[in-house]
């Protein structure tokens, strides 16, 4: 695309048509736990359709339908069956942006986060959507199969910055044939950005993305930025997390002010078959009038919702019980994709 078109990456704040869940079935991971996960992707379901569309992909919609039982408006969801390897929609989902004003669906390829896990039928989930009319006539498809990208891997304030972390977009097996320099380029040109903050710093233990930025640090604003952040020294997050912390308060925003940084607490160590899993507040979802917020029945849940209600003070903040999530390493934002206004 020329340099000549506007293309804007829409910030997670504004208006959205809908968002996408990739419902769980006995063929996923979640198969020894398929009844405890259900739960939680329909309690994210009833949240969702409160406010806007739900686009819901998967094996069998009348066993959704009836998983999803009564009190909920299934005016608002759009079911399609589509044959999937897994259910992180944050990452196999179209990254979408404004091409002079018009829905541009990208379709970046996803290969399991550096071929860790089968990606086959994931990654064609986005262009089967596309091809059974599944959104607005006005909405526009893009191939853009030569890159590799999560969108649980970038941030984006509308406004042309983009957050992101080099632990991530420059680790083997994803777009390792092109350098730093020459990824950058070539994402400035397809989101019409101005600018790149590649964070250095920054991991959980049990985290199979490479560090995601949406499991560390979140734009809120053009000018405010929700980060995890370790208080406990004997943590082994201390050190890492302690750096990333001083790359954000040295980044600026465009006009060259330092950010609004919102710490948010580290999560209780949580253990499922002796291994640590990445739990983190920083996975939430931002919606129409409300933040989706991941809870792990602790007292922190508590300190993290204060936290995100001072960044998000217009916005309802809505706990989602998200245990049964982090047993396969990922938790709220990774199971949802939002799309902006006109796509749904």
């Amino acid at each position: 695309m020329s340099n000549q078109i506007q293309i804007v990456l829409p910030a997670e704040w504004a208006p959205q048509s809908g968002i996408q869940l990739t419902w769980p079935h006995a063929d996923t991971d979640w198969n020894y736990m398929l009844e405890e996960v259900t739960q939680c992707y329909v309690a994210l379901a009833k949240e969702i359709v409160k406010r806007e569309k739900l686009l819901i992909v998967c094996h069998d919609s009348a066993a959704v339908r009836e998983q999803l039982g009564n009190g909920i408006d299934f005016s608002q969801i759009i079911f399609r069956e589509i044959e999937t390897n897994d259910t992180w929609a944050r990452d196999h989902g179209t990254i979408t942006v404004m091409v002079e004003g018009d829905p541009y669906l990208y379709d970046f390829t996803f290969n399991g986060w550096g071929m860790k896990y089968a990606a086959n039928f994931d990654n064609q989930i986005t262009r089967r959507l596309y091809d059974s009319d599944t959104f607005q006539p006005t909405v526009a498809y893009q191939n853009m199969l030569q890159c590799v990208l999560e969108g649980g891997s970038i941030e984006s304030d509308g406004e042309g910055t983009i957050l992101t972390t080099e632990e991530c977009l420059l680790s083997p097996n994803r777009n390792d044939h092109k350098s730093k320099e020459e990824l950058e380029e070539y994402l400035l040109m397809v989101f019409g950005a101005k600018r790149i903050l590649w964070l250095k710093n920054g991991y959980l233990a049990g985290d199979d993305t490479d560090s995601h930025v949406d499991t560390l640090a979140r734009l809120c604003s053009p000018d405010t930025i929700a980060y995890v952040k370790c208080d406990d020294q004997n943590d082994e997050h201390y050190e890492e997390l302690s750096l990333m912390e001083e790359e954000l308060m040295a980044f600026r925003t465009m006009e060259g002010k330092p950010y609004n940084l919102i710490p948010l607490p580290m999560a209780d160590c949580v253990l499922f078959n002796e291994e640590r899993l990445p739990a983190t507040y920083a996975n939430f979802l931002i919606m129409n009038g409300a933040v989706l917020m991941p809870t792990y029945d602790s007292p922190k849940d508590e300190i993290a919702k204060a936290q995100l209600q001072a960044a998000f003070p217009d916005r309802e903040i809505v706990g989602i019980d998200c245990r049964s999530l982090i047993k396969q390493h990922g938790s709220l934002h990774c199971v949802t994709m939002q799309f902006p206004e006109g796509v749904l």
